[in-house]
């Protein structure tokens, strides 16, 4: 099994990329935080990585963490979500955000990632509820989203932002700023309202 790799990145594409180690070219294919953390091409790159064998290919999948690579094999346990599904995910929801929807049950966060319908989402809320929703899986020590910032989320959602975008949003809001939702819901619209 291929744990981790090294190496220098010699393209990117809107799906994978091609990371040059000890003189071979590997295909990996990422969610978009880790295209987000790329300096680009010619650089070096550090990533967990978890090997799918099958009959006709292997199949190189890489992470920024071992929390995202633990993430993403507990997605591979549900059934019907195959390694595309859980990269997309990966890719639409952060850590924090992944692990409230399904300790809360909500299931409408997890139905709006592209890819995943309404049966899916529930079934990685009911496969994954005692395995990451019951605090004995820590994801990188990320804090939780608070109940508030579900609100503001739902409502900016609501508003038409992708779930991408809110957490965006949320994410510029000063410390300690907007204590209740609608003071948080107007600071995230700023964030927007910038040129």
């Amino acid at each position: 099994m291929i744990s981790s790799l090294r190496g220098t990145v010699l393209q990117i594409n809107p799906d994978f990329l091609v990371i040059e180690v000890g003189g071979v070219g590997l295909k990996v294919q990422v969610p978009a935080s880790v295209f987000d953390e790329l300096d680009g091409v010619g650089r070096n790159i550090f990533l967990h990585t978890h090997l799918i064998v099958r009959e006709d290919a292997l199949a190189l999948y890489g992470f920024s963490s071992e929390e995202q690579r633990a993430l993403f094999e507990l997605l591979l346990s549900v059934q019907g979500v195959g390694p595309r599904l859980a990269l997309a995910v990966l890719s639409s929801l952060s850590l924090d955000v992944l692990r409230r929807a399904v300790a809360q049950e909500q299931v409408e966060v997890l139905d709006r990632v592209p890819g995943v319908g309404r049966k899916t989402a529930e079934k990685i809320v009911f496969t994954l509820k005692d395995k990451l929703g019951g605090g004995e899986f820590t994801l990188g020590g990320l804090t939780q989203v608070s109940d508030i910032d579900t609100e503001v989320m739902s409502a900016l959602t609501t508003l038409g932002y992708s779930i991408v975008e809110a957490q965006a949003a949320l994410q510029a809001i000063p410390k300690g700023e907007g204590k209740n939702v609608e003071e948080r819901v107007r600071l995230a619209l700023q964030y927007f309202a910038v040129p």
